[in-house]
């Protein structure tokens, strides 16, 4: 289940709860009205579009946002679909974890051992190195 946390997006909400987040997310505190320009670079929205929107995206937000041709409404709608976009395929591998946690503790078991064996050998290398011994040798 996703716990809400204000308006931080997780990673596990639903694409609904996404762009409800996003539309009442803080936008260019210059652009008061809709037909003013706007400046993406100041904008956290415009933020949120340099990390995950495509090229094709950023240019229409720059050149939508600087001369007012585009509302801040349409441009989280972007915003959104690119959020989307990345976040449902993570959601769907999680499920399967979700679905089965004994798949995630066999991954931690096995990574574990593995990582006992390879730190059990350079200790070995280590004591060599430095001619030591788990020995005891009390005088």
């Amino acid at each position: 289940m996703s716990k809400s946390y204000g308006n931080t997006i997780m990673l596990t909400d639903p694409e609904p709860v996404v762009r409800q987040k996003l539309k009442t997310m803080v936008t260019d505190p210059a652009r008061i009205r809709r037909t003013d320009p706007g400046n993406p670079d100041v904008c956290p929205v415009g933020d949120l579009h340099k990390i995950f929107s495509d090229s094709t995206t950023m240019a229409k937000v720059n050149a939508g946002c600087r001369s007012a041709g585009i509302g801040c409404i349409e441009c989280k709608g972007w915003a959104a679909d690119a959020l989307v976009n990345i976040l449902v395929p993570m959601q769907e591998r999680r499920k399967k974890y979700e679905d089965n946690p004994r798949l995630a503790w066999d991954i931690l078991e096995a990574g574990s051992a593995k990582a006992g064996k390879v730190a059990s050998a350079t200790m070995a290398e280590v004591r060599d190195a430095l001619h030591m011994s788990l020995d005891y040798e009390g005088r």
